[in-house]
């Protein structure tokens, strides 16, 4: 029956049944008020300047300390469902997700604040790009993007449990309005404290040719910050926040990344051929239908996924660690050129595992897969992800080679991101040092356990194994800037002097640990990182908090406080030096001298004959003294300049007769002069004989002979920078 003339009918029956009964029809309820608007406080963002936390966070920050035996791993703040397809001729993503977001605060939330990195790669008026084109050394190794080869994510639609919202794009950080890499979604619903609300998401990607750290080549793809991913919501006593605030910055050019610890289901289609690895395990066999397959993976308790595809891959070289915490499949990913990369790199992330384990805490996870990018795709190496990373590739990959130390290097490197980055949730956009400079630190000491140094030779003194060796912690001061530190190391990273002063965030931080290491101790300084890594895994920890570990854990407050003061929160320099060293004989002078209550006249005639007496005496009978040995003691002064922060420090006075004299270097102006007599004259002066000064701006200068025209004495190796150039350009900005 028709739907308008059953209605009509319907009515007509109602009104007689009524009419018969002197019945009237129910009343028609009232309209039901719509609901109150919920108030929401304001949430602000983080500050453009943020860095630098001085204030430890509260004990209960993040959830509190993660206990071993807790039900999960983090305390788990979101969750994503991600469905994605390649097309990997048009380089290409389609994508579905579903997000759940936790509102960890007491204070409902009216808008959330996602990052879609890779509109940094859409053109020149995003602010990565912007920053870039401003550098005075770019960025890495400087590919350059043509047309074409921009890329971008665009959200397509976004629905809060059902109902569409509207988003808007801001530039938190004053960067230029063309910028799309944060975005705001405005709720239709307000979440309320302790709640989680669904987020549907569709989203498409354009993959940037690979210029830095995501992007294609051919027919290689890696597919990083590649999803919409929610912002951190900060809560009062979390890295120095003292009230609820959105740490959301732009996408910057030195900048990395920082997200809430949650679960990833990611499923990932692609042609079939094409070889996938990713983030996680995967979740049974994949799937074929109609010429593509999907492949599931799974990952609990970390903060981003990664992924890549290719079909050049050789077969994949795997091999099981078995660690602690059960087995672990470790798998390494690479184009048929660089076979003979793939076992060093398997052996050195075994090798991490087992190093990390052992120092920091054991390895939680079940799979580890590395990535070798093929040639000239280079960009897509040096980036790290949790359970994924991509090395570096070489073709001189001898041991003692400086390819092979930088294939060892890298690959070392990007493992250990693992945990400062990946465990250890550090903030990359605001204090990056503590996870390029920490893990930079944990690596060297890692390669120096290994005993892996590099030998500097040339081709026809090679094969006779003549060179200058470097350790590990020598090639981090190459790099260092200690001469003339820009910046804090502490600083944000993207508000510095210059790409250089960024790169100090690596080797700086290393040489100022490998200094707090010297003046404590390394038992020490080994317990006091257990102790932050145990307090601090699957939380976000800032430079206060590792301040106050290192500090109760050392048991050396004051050392550490002090090069906390100098190096992390200021721009100290240390520059002490010898400045000069004498030593002479004291001899009788001439003059007048009481004798016999008079005064007497001692001529130099007469002196000089008395002393050339003695001498001849004191030979006769000391018939097989040295040169320098004789009757008469020696003085001797040394000088020691001091430009810049009065570090403890120590001055060896070495003397002919093998003996020595360590004296502390007290001074808190621009100079120190040390006197002593004795029966041996000085031959040599060093300032930091026990090699714990690690943040010297030169170390040539801080020793001196007593022989006018012998060279300063060289502990460590000519200036070897320039040599060094490529090989640290290489290292730097993983």
């Amino acid at each position: 029956m028709h739907k308008r003339r059953a209605a009509t009918l319907l009515l007509a029956a109602l009104s007689l049944w009524a009419a018969s009964t002197n019945a009237a029809l129910p009343a028609a309820s009232p309209a039901a008020a719509p609901p109150a608007p919920v108030a929401c406080p304001p949430i602000a963002l983080a500050a453009a300047n943020a860095s630098a936390v001085r204030v430890p966070s509260a004990a209960d920050a993040w959830g509190g300390e993660r206990a071993d035996g807790a039900t999960t791993l983090s305390n788990r703040v979101v969750a994503y469902s991600i469905d994605a397809e390649l097309d990997p001729v048009k380089h290409t993503i389609n994508g579905k997700q579903t997000l759940a977001w936790r509102n960890r605060s007491a204070q409902p939330v009216c808008s959330v604040y996602l990052h879609l990195y890779l509109n940094g790669f859409e053109g020149p008026g995003s602010t990565f790009m912007t920053e870039k084109r401003a550098s005075e050394s770019g960025f890495r190794s400087n590919v350059a993007t043509k047309d074409g080869e921009y890329g971008f994510i665009r959200l397509d639609k976004v629905r809060q449990d059902g109902a569409s919202a509207k988003w808007t794009f801001v530039q938190p950080d004053g960067g230029p309005k063309t910028d799309r890499s944060v975005v705001r979604i405005d709720l239709p619903r307000p979440v309320a404290p302790g709640a989680t609300t669904s987020f549907d998401i569709d989203f498409f990607n354009q993959l940037p040719r690979v210029v830095a750290r995501t992007g294609y080549y051919g027919s290689f793809h890696l597919v990083a910050q590649w999803f919409p991913k929610i912002a951190v919501l900060e809560l009062p006593g979390e890295r120095g926040a003292t009230a609820p605030r959105w740490n959301a910055h732009e996408f910057h050019l030195h900048s990395e990344f920082y997200a809430d610890f949650g679960s990833y289901d990611v499923r990932i289609t692609v042609p079939k051929g094409y070889t996938v690895g990713a983030t996680g395990a995967l979740a049974g066999p994949p799937v074929e239908k109609a010429g593509k397959v999907t492949h599931r993976y799974l990952q609990d308790d970390v903060h981003d996924f990664a992924w890549t595809a290719d079909k050049r891959y050789a077969k994949p070289l795997v091999k099981t660690w078995n660690g602690p915490r059960g087995p672990v499949q470790v798998k390494v990913l690479y184009p048929p050129d660089y076979a003979s990369n793939a076992q060093p790199v398997l052996q050195a992330t075994i090798d991490a595992l087992q190093y990390f384990s052992d120092t920091l805490g054991p390895y939680p996870y079940k799979t580890v897969t590395a990535v070798i990018p093929p040639y000239r795709a280079d960009e897509a190496g040096g980036m790290e992800y949790p359970t994924f990373f991509t090395a570096s590739s070489t073709d001189e990959d001898q041991p003692g080679t400086i390819g092979r130390f930088g294939l060892d290097f890298v690959t070392i490197h990007e493992f250990g991101h693992g945990y400062f980055y990946g465990i250890l949730g550090s903030n990359e956009f605001e204090e990056p040092a503590l996870d390029e400079g920490m893990n930079e630190y944990w690596d060297q000491r890692m390669m120096t356990a290994r005993k892996q140094d590099i030998v500097l030779s040339t081709p026809w003194l090679k094969p006779y194994g003549i060179g200058t060796r470097i350790t590990p912690f020598q090639m981090e001061r190459l790099g260092a800037n200690l001469d003339d530190p820009a910046d804090p190391l502490g600083g944000n990273s993207w508000a510095r002097l210059s790409s250089g002063s960024y790169g100090t965030v690596y080797s700086r931080t290393a040489t100022a640990m490998r200094q707090i290491e010297s003046l404590v101790g390394t038992p020490a300084m080994e317990r006091a990182m257990k102790l932050y890594y145990a307090r601090w895994k699957f939380r976000h920890p800032s430079f206060a908090d590792l301040r106050e570990a290192l500090a109760e854990g050392t048991g050396k407050p004051a050392i550490v406080n002090a090069a906390f003061d100098s190096f992390v929160y200021g721009t100290g320099r240390v520059d002490d030096r010898v400045a000069s060293i004498d030593s002479h004989e004291l001899l009788p002078q001439p003059g007048y001298r009481m004798h016999e209550g008079k005064q007497v006249l001692v001529g130099s005639k007469e002196l000089d004959k008395a002393v050339a007496r003695l001498r001849e005496q004191w030979e006769a009978k000391h018939a097989d003294a040295k040169e320098w040995q004789g009757p008469f003691p020696y003085r001797s002064t040394v000088v020691v300049r001091r430009n810049g922060l009065a570090v403890p420090q120590t001055l060896r006075v070495k003397f002919a007769d093998g003996s020595h004299r360590d004296m502390a270097v007290t001074t808190t102006g621009s100079w120190q002069r040390f006197s002593f007599v004795g029966p041996a004259k000085a031959v040599s002066a060093q300032l930091d004989p026990d090699d714990r000064i690690h943040m010297d701006a030169s170390e040539l200068n801080d020793s001196r002979t007593a022989d006018p025209n012998a060279a300063p004495k060289q502990r460590w190796f000519a200036d070897f920078t320039a040599t060094l150039q490529s090989l640290f350009a290489l290292l730097t900005f993983a």
